[in-house]
């Protein structure tokens, strides 16, 4: 079911040319950015992959990938993948990628089953990066590290955003807050996991929330993971925690709500994959391609994660819905109530 935030007295401040200038604008000074950051070179990606290989990402397990026949291939099926969160490690083990560098890509994905909104789209474009590491960064410290580079990253496209476009006031924080979701938890009991997202990022602008599909003392999880990319069990023994993976999310002045910019993490090494595996289980993946490269040793051990490219745009130019970045299919009331609020779906 769509839905759709009304955002109060909204006004856009770029009119259609000027928002695709500062699209590109955007995509072109950010990617760059982040290369340099985190030591990454472009690679050419895949819009989709065969199923039964176990190399699409799974997300929470409920969506269900498009998929259509190869009539070459005997009618095998292929499936649009909905990110590349497993296609990117074994890209690192093909390209021999040392410790320290890794690769990054343009993401298009289709996700047909997104409820339908100011931020979620059936189109899905990401810039997907994966980075080699040594079994001594599989901490919670290093992917801090890795986060607050991604940041600096941010903030530098802000400003150039700014300098571009003088109608467009700064609004990141300087710093990003890190806080684990069992201590989230803990600090306001008596909220849903998006409430308290809400709650911590009002408060502190941009905030990176730790152990996103573990188990939280409630016995219930922040937010759904797939078992076989993010390390969600791993207990990081500076802190006692389990999880090293995270969602790093920006308060949207907008539309007056935190909104999710990246999910990322350390990978799983085989012993939690076959941890994650069991307590979801999904035993019986042991036996796909990808899932075997990685029990065998061939796959390299690594760090990575997706970020929004619309929802960055749209978060920098002030927008206040996701149609008016980028092209996709929405329900004609949505276009007909978005067109009387002043946001022009493109």
């Amino acid at each position: 079911m769509s839905y759709l935030i009304k955002p109060k007295d909204y006004k856009q401040l770029l009119d259609m040319k000027q928002t695709e200038l500062g699209i590109k604008q955007i995509k072109d000074f950010f990617q760059v950015n982040l290369s340099s950051e985190l030591r990454l070179r472009r690679v050419t990606a895949p819009l989709f992959v065969l199923k039964g290989m176990g190399i699409n990402d799974d997300l929470s397990g409920k969506e269900r990938p498009v998929s259509f026949p190869i009539k070459d291939l005997g009618d095998a099926q292929a499936e649009v993948v909905h990110s590349l969160a497993k296609w990117k490690r074994l890209t690192l083990a093909e390209y021999e990628i040392a410790p320290g560098y890794g690769i990054y890509t343009d993401m298009n994905a289709i996700r047909a089953d997104e409820e339908l909104g100011n931020l979620h789209s059936l189109y899905v474009d990401q810039w997907d990066w994966e980075r080699s590491i040594t079994r001594e960064q599989r901490t919670i410290e290093f992917l801090k590290q890795i986060v607050t580079r991604i940041y600096a990253a941010m903030r530098r496209t802000e400003f150039m955003v700014c300098e571009a476009y003088p109608q467009i006031k700064s609004f990141l924080a300087h710093d990003i807050h890190f806080i684990h979701a069992e201590e989230l938890r803990q600090r306001y009991p008596d909220l849903t996991p998006k409430e308290r997202e809400n709650k911590i990022t009002r408060e502190c602008g941009s905030v990176f929330i730790i152990g996103i599909g573990c188990e939280l003392g409630d016995g219930k999880v922040h937010d759904l993971r797939a078992p076989d990319y993010d390390d969600y069990t791993t207990i990081d023994p500076a802190t006692g925690l389990p999880g090293l993976n995270g969602d790093l999310l920006v308060w949207d002045y907008v539309l007056d709500r935190a909104v999710e910019i990246s999910s990322m993490g350390i990978r799983v090494d085989s012993e939690a994959l076959l941890y994650q595996l069991k307590l979801s289980g999904k035993e019986e993946r042991k036996e796909l391609y990808f899932h075997k490269k990685l029990l065998a040793g061939e796959l390299p051990l690594s760090i990575g994660g997706g970020i929004g490219q619309s929802r960055l745009c749209m978060l920098f130019l002030k927008k206040g819905h996701i149609g008016e970045i980028q092209a996709s299919i929405w329900p004609a009331e949505m276009r007909k109530e978005c067109e009387q609020l002043g946001m022009h779906l493109i």
